[in-house]
Protein backbone atom coordinates (compact mmCIF):
# COMPACT_ATOMS: atom_id res chain seq x y z
CA UNK A 1 0.00 0.00 0.00
CA UNK A 2 2.79 2.36 0.72
CA UNK A 3 4.45 1.83 -2.60
CA UNK A 4 1.22 2.44 -4.13
CA UNK A 5 0.41 5.54 -2.47
CA UNK A 6 4.17 6.64 -3.23
CA UNK A 7 3.11 6.36 -6.76
CA UNK A 8 -0.15 8.49 -6.12
CA UNK A 9 -2.24 5.79 -7.04
CA UNK A 10 -3.53 5.36 -4.10
CA UNK A 11 -3.59 9.29 -2.56
CA UNK A 12 -4.59 8.19 0.85
CA UNK A 13 -4.28 4.62 2.53
CA UNK A 14 -3.85 2.90 5.73
CA UNK A 15 -0.71 0.43 6.09
CA UNK A 16 -0.33 -2.58 8.59
CA UNK A 17 3.10 -1.79 10.22
CA UNK A 18 3.89 -5.55 10.84
CA UNK A 19 3.29 -5.73 7.24
CA UNK A 20 5.46 -3.37 5.86
CA UNK A 21 7.85 -4.39 8.17
CA UNK A 22 8.60 -7.10 5.77
CA UNK A 23 10.53 -4.70 3.70
CA UNK A 24 11.08 -1.88 6.31
CA UNK A 25 12.11 -2.90 9.77
CA UNK A 26 12.33 -0.17 11.15
CA UNK A 27 8.57 1.14 10.54
CA UNK A 28 7.63 -1.50 13.41
CA UNK A 29 10.40 -1.08 16.12
CA UNK A 30 7.25 0.32 18.47
CA UNK A 31 5.36 -2.70 18.32
CA UNK A 32 7.67 -5.40 18.71
CA UNK A 33 6.85 -8.73 20.71
CA UNK A 34 7.23 -7.90 24.93
CA UNK A 35 7.77 -4.12 24.14
CA UNK A 36 4.11 -2.93 25.22
CA UNK A 37 2.90 -5.18 27.84
CA UNK A 38 -0.32 -2.64 28.07
CA UNK A 39 -1.93 -0.02 26.50
CA UNK A 40 -0.17 2.57 28.97
CA UNK A 41 3.13 0.99 27.79
CA UNK A 42 1.82 1.58 23.79
CA UNK A 43 0.86 4.80 23.99
CA UNK A 44 3.96 6.22 25.26
CA UNK A 45 6.22 4.38 22.57
CA UNK A 46 3.96 5.10 20.06
CA UNK A 47 4.11 9.20 20.88
CA UNK A 48 7.90 8.98 21.78
CA UNK A 49 8.62 6.97 18.15
CA UNK A 50 5.82 9.10 16.27
CA UNK A 51 7.81 11.97 15.05
CA UNK A 52 10.55 9.00 13.52
CA UNK A 53 7.65 7.19 11.74
CA UNK A 54 6.73 10.65 10.31
CA UNK A 55 10.35 11.42 9.07
CA UNK A 56 10.47 7.45 7.45
CA UNK A 57 7.13 7.52 5.48
CA UNK A 58 8.24 11.33 3.93
CA UNK A 59 11.42 10.49 3.30
CA UNK A 60 10.99 7.19 1.61
CA UNK A 61 7.36 6.75 0.72
CA UNK A 62 6.19 10.46 0.20
CA UNK A 63 3.78 10.17 2.48
CA UNK A 64 2.01 12.60 4.71
CA UNK A 65 1.34 10.66 8.42
CA UNK A 66 -1.94 11.60 9.05
CA UNK A 67 -3.03 9.17 12.18
CA UNK A 68 -1.86 6.22 13.91
CA UNK A 69 -3.83 3.36 14.95
CA UNK A 70 -4.02 0.00 16.92
CA UNK A 71 -5.79 -3.22 17.14
CA UNK A 72 -6.58 -4.86 20.89
CA UNK A 73 -4.29 -6.86 22.48
CA UNK A 74 -2.93 -9.50 21.14
CA UNK A 75 -2.01 -12.11 24.30
CA UNK A 76 -1.38 -15.96 24.43
CA UNK A 77 -4.94 -18.39 24.69
CA UNK A 78 -4.16 -22.06 25.51
CA UNK A 79 -6.51 -25.05 26.18
CA UNK A 80 -4.77 -26.39 28.94
CA UNK A 81 -3.50 -24.66 32.15
CA UNK A 82 -0.20 -22.18 32.62
CA UNK A 83 0.85 -20.25 35.40
CA UNK A 84 3.18 -18.23 33.62
CA UNK A 85 5.55 -17.88 30.28
CA UNK A 86 7.33 -20.36 31.57
CA UNK A 87 5.10 -22.74 31.33
CA UNK A 88 4.50 -22.74 27.40
CA UNK A 89 7.99 -24.47 26.99
CA UNK A 90 7.04 -27.49 24.78
CA UNK A 91 3.84 -26.18 23.44
CA UNK A 92 2.96 -25.45 20.41
CA UNK A 93 1.77 -21.97 19.45
CA UNK A 94 0.11 -20.20 16.89
CA UNK A 95 1.92 -17.14 15.81
CA UNK A 96 1.71 -14.70 12.70
CA UNK A 97 4.88 -13.14 12.41
CA UNK A 98 8.53 -13.47 12.48
CA UNK A 99 9.31 -11.85 15.47
CA UNK A 100 6.44 -13.31 17.46
CA UNK A 101 7.90 -16.97 16.02
CA UNK A 102 11.77 -15.94 17.74
CA UNK A 103 10.18 -14.63 20.81
CA UNK A 104 8.37 -18.27 21.69
CA UNK A 105 10.61 -20.68 20.59
CA UNK A 106 13.22 -18.19 22.94
CA UNK A 107 10.85 -19.81 25.91
CA UNK A 108 11.30 -23.16 24.39
CA UNK A 109 8.23 -23.31 22.64
CA UNK A 110 7.43 -24.11 18.57
CA UNK A 111 5.98 -21.49 16.61
CA UNK A 112 3.73 -22.38 14.05
CA UNK A 113 2.85 -19.49 11.91
CA UNK A 114 -1.04 -19.54 11.18
CA UNK A 115 -3.71 -17.24 8.96
CA UNK A 116 -6.19 -16.06 11.40
CA UNK A 117 -9.12 -17.63 9.62
CA UNK A 118 -7.82 -20.76 10.53
CA UNK A 119 -6.64 -20.68 14.03
CA UNK A 120 -9.97 -21.80 15.61
CA UNK A 121 -9.45 -24.67 13.85
CA UNK A 122 -5.78 -25.22 14.80
CA UNK A 123 -6.26 -25.28 18.14
CA UNK A 124 -9.50 -27.70 18.10
CA UNK A 125 -8.09 -29.97 16.09
CA UNK A 126 -4.63 -29.93 18.24
CA UNK A 127 -2.31 -28.73 15.38
CA UNK A 128 -1.53 -26.26 17.60
CA UNK A 129 -1.93 -25.92 22.02
CA UNK A 130 -2.01 -22.38 22.34
CA UNK A 131 -2.54 -19.24 19.75
CA UNK A 132 -1.58 -15.53 19.96
CA UNK A 133 -4.36 -13.17 18.68
CA UNK A 134 -6.50 -10.54 19.91
CA UNK A 135 -8.46 -10.60 22.78
CA UNK A 136 -12.12 -9.82 21.60
CA UNK A 137 -11.23 -11.18 17.95
CA UNK A 138 -10.45 -14.59 19.80
CA UNK A 139 -13.98 -14.61 21.26
CA UNK A 140 -15.65 -13.31 17.63
CA UNK A 141 -14.02 -16.63 16.21
CA UNK A 142 -15.51 -18.70 19.22
CA UNK A 143 -11.86 -19.35 20.90
CA UNK A 144 -13.21 -18.65 23.85
CA UNK A 145 -15.32 -22.08 23.78
CA UNK A 146 -12.20 -24.52 23.56
CA UNK A 147 -9.56 -22.48 25.59
CA UNK A 148 -9.33 -22.09 29.20
CA UNK A 149 -6.26 -20.22 29.80
CA UNK A 150 -5.17 -16.49 28.74
CA UNK A 151 -2.24 -14.51 30.12
CA UNK A 152 -2.54 -10.45 30.27
CA UNK A 153 0.22 -9.40 28.87
CA UNK A 154 0.37 -8.34 25.44
CA UNK A 155 2.91 -9.55 23.19
CA UNK A 156 1.78 -7.18 20.52
CA UNK A 157 -0.93 -4.99 18.97
CA UNK A 158 -1.12 -3.94 15.24
CA UNK A 159 -0.72 -1.07 15.08
CA UNK A 160 -1.24 0.60 11.31
CA UNK A 161 -0.91 4.22 9.91
CA UNK A 162 -2.73 6.46 7.59
CA UNK A 163 -1.51 8.88 5.19
CA UNK A 164 -1.85 10.85 1.90
CA UNK A 165 0.34 10.79 -0.71
CA UNK A 166 2.33 14.13 -0.46
CA UNK A 167 1.43 15.49 -3.72
CA UNK A 168 -1.72 14.89 -3.30
CA UNK A 169 -2.01 16.05 0.12
CA UNK A 170 -0.13 19.73 -0.75
CA UNK A 171 -3.20 20.10 -3.84
CA UNK A 172 -5.71 20.53 -1.12
CA UNK A 173 -6.65 23.94 -0.07
CA UNK A 174 -5.77 25.04 3.23
CA UNK A 175 -8.88 24.79 4.63
CA UNK A 176 -9.12 21.18 3.85
CA UNK A 177 -6.35 19.69 5.17
CA UNK A 178 -6.99 21.86 7.99
CA UNK A 179 -10.74 20.20 8.83
CA UNK A 180 -9.28 16.61 7.58
CA UNK A 181 -5.93 17.07 10.41
CA UNK A 182 -8.93 17.47 12.95
CA UNK A 183 -11.59 15.45 12.13
CA UNK A 184 -8.82 12.38 11.51
CA UNK A 185 -7.32 13.61 14.94
CA UNK A 186 -10.40 13.36 16.54
CA UNK A 187 -11.05 9.58 14.97
CA UNK A 188 -7.75 8.65 16.12
CA UNK A 189 -9.00 9.52 19.54
CA UNK A 190 -11.62 7.80 19.50
CA UNK A 191 -10.14 4.37 17.96
CA UNK A 192 -7.38 4.40 21.00
CA UNK A 193 -10.03 4.66 23.34
CA UNK A 194 -12.35 2.32 21.58
CA UNK A 195 -9.48 -0.29 21.72
CA UNK A 196 -8.56 0.25 25.13
CA UNK A 197 -12.12 -0.58 26.03
CA UNK A 198 -12.37 -3.72 23.77
CA UNK A 199 -8.97 -5.45 24.91
CA UNK A 200 -10.68 -5.13 28.36
CA UNK A 201 -14.05 -6.15 27.09
CA UNK A 202 -11.82 -9.65 25.13
CA UNK A 203 -10.57 -10.32 28.39
CA UNK A 204 -13.99 -9.88 30.90
CA UNK A 205 -16.37 -11.79 28.53
CA UNK A 206 -13.29 -14.78 27.54
CA UNK A 207 -13.44 -15.32 31.16
CA UNK A 208 -17.19 -14.88 31.68
CA UNK A 209 -16.92 -11.86 34.20
CA UNK A 210 -20.15 -9.85 35.08
CA UNK A 211 -18.57 -6.97 33.14
CA UNK A 212 -18.63 -8.49 30.18
CA UNK A 213 -21.15 -6.61 28.20
CA UNK A 214 -21.16 -7.34 24.10
CA UNK A 215 -19.65 -10.28 23.37
CA UNK A 216 -20.00 -14.02 24.20
CA UNK A 217 -19.10 -15.24 27.78
CA UNK A 218 -16.44 -18.05 28.13
CA UNK A 219 -15.10 -19.42 31.20
CA UNK A 220 -11.39 -18.66 30.56
CA UNK A 221 -9.10 -18.06 33.48
CA UNK A 222 -6.67 -14.60 33.30
CA UNK A 223 -2.86 -15.49 33.63
CA UNK A 224 -1.98 -12.44 35.54
CA UNK A 225 2.03 -10.59 34.72
CA UNK A 226 3.38 -11.75 37.36
CA UNK A 227 7.34 -10.92 38.63
CA UNK A 228 8.71 -13.55 37.27
CA UNK A 229 6.73 -12.77 33.87
CA UNK A 230 8.14 -9.53 33.95
CA UNK A 231 11.35 -9.99 34.36
CA UNK A 232 11.09 -12.79 31.29
CA UNK A 233 9.56 -10.18 29.23
CA UNK A 234 12.65 -8.21 29.91
CA UNK A 235 14.80 -11.00 29.20
CA UNK A 236 13.29 -12.14 25.68
CA UNK A 237 13.43 -8.40 24.34
CA UNK A 238 17.24 -7.85 25.34
CA UNK A 239 18.39 -11.31 24.48
CA UNK A 240 15.86 -12.27 21.63
CA UNK A 241 13.65 -9.76 20.10
CA UNK A 242 15.78 -6.64 19.80
CA UNK A 243 18.36 -8.78 18.14
CA UNK A 244 16.68 -10.52 15.93
CA UNK A 245 14.89 -7.34 14.92
CA UNK A 246 18.88 -5.32 14.26
CA UNK A 247 19.57 -8.51 12.83
CA UNK A 248 16.86 -7.95 10.14
CA UNK A 249 17.14 -4.02 10.40
CA UNK A 250 20.77 -2.95 11.00
CA UNK A 251 22.42 -0.16 12.36
CA UNK A 252 19.64 2.54 11.50
CA UNK A 253 17.51 0.60 13.80
CA UNK A 254 19.82 0.35 16.46
CA UNK A 255 20.49 4.27 16.36
CA UNK A 256 16.64 4.70 15.97
CA UNK A 257 15.85 2.59 18.75
CA UNK A 258 18.32 3.76 21.74
CA UNK A 259 17.84 7.47 20.23
CA UNK A 260 14.09 7.45 20.74
CA UNK A 261 12.74 4.62 22.55
CA UNK A 262 15.46 2.94 24.67
CA UNK A 263 15.52 5.49 27.99
CA UNK A 264 11.76 4.61 28.00
CA UNK A 265 11.72 0.92 27.50
CA UNK A 266 15.06 0.51 29.65
CA UNK A 267 16.52 -1.64 27.03
CA UNK A 268 19.37 -0.77 24.38
CA UNK A 269 20.01 -2.04 21.22
CA UNK A 270 22.81 -3.19 20.04
CA UNK A 271 24.93 -4.75 17.13
CA UNK A 272 25.97 -8.26 17.14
Amino acid sequence: MLSLMRLGVVPFGTALLAVVSNEEPEFNAVDLPTVNPDMAALRRTVALYRPHLEELLAERYDVELLAIYTYPAQVVFCRDRFGGLSDLAGRRIRTSSVGQSEMFAALGATPVVIPFGETLAAVRSGVVDCAVTGTLSANAIGLHEITTYMHSMAITWGLSVFGANRAAWAALPDWARTLIREEVGTLERQIWDAVELETVEGFACNAGLPSCAGARRGQATIVPLSAADQERRIRLLTETVLPGWVRRCGEPCVEAWNTRLAPAVGVAARLD
